[in-house]
């Protein structure tokens, strides 16, 4: 019998579900969690770290993903390969939204700029993430499962929580 100490594992390694963001500067973090606290306040949920989703859900290997996002990020124009991670693009805030699920429930609509469009399509390819609905940029503030009438307090909440949050554009 052999020992097991001395034997090698050849089972494949567990995949975990991972998703790439793009997360905001730090000041801009910071005004958008107090945002999000003061939804929360009222309407409950969650928190999160605010974030736009550049590529959504997948399942891999701790190793494949950590592989797939640094071969991603070496293609990318705006890769500074002194800090191993890609550099800001351009996000400007269209509008305060609702959705139709827990996760969109309240979300900042962002502009789709070619920049913004390019960098998921690019990421996409990297990853091997193919989805049938068309990308829509966005930066949730509220994951929560409200009605619709709810969804619309929200809205306005955040609205005269921070007047100038639907055109706040950040890098």
């Amino acid at each position: 019998m052999a020992n097991p100490a001395e034997t090698k594992s050849t089972a494949p390694a567990e995949n975990n579900v991972y998703s790439v963001w793009a997360l905001p500067p730090d000041d801009v973090a910071l005004r958008l969690k107090k945002l999000m606290q003061g939804l929360r306040d009222e309407f409950s949920g969650p928190e999160f770290e605010p974030h736009i989703t550049v590529v959504g859900a997948i399942s891999l290997t701790p190793e494949d993903a950590l592989n797939k996002f640094k071969s991603a990020s070496r293609g990318l124009k705006a890769f500074d390969a002194k800090v191993d991670r890609v550099a800001a693009y351009d996000a400007r805030v269209d509008r305060v939204a609702t959705g139709t699920f827990f996760y969109q429930c309240v979300f900042l609509l962002i502009n789709p700029t070619p920049q913004v469009v390019e960098t998921r399509a690019h990421c996409c390819g990297h990853f091997g993430f193919n989805r049938s609905s068309p990308y829509m940029p966005h930066m949730s503030i509220l994951y929560a499962d409200l009605t619709e009438e709810e969804k619309k307090k929200a809205q306005e909440k955040a609205n005269s929580l921070d007047e100038s949050i639907g055109s706040l554009s950040f890098r």
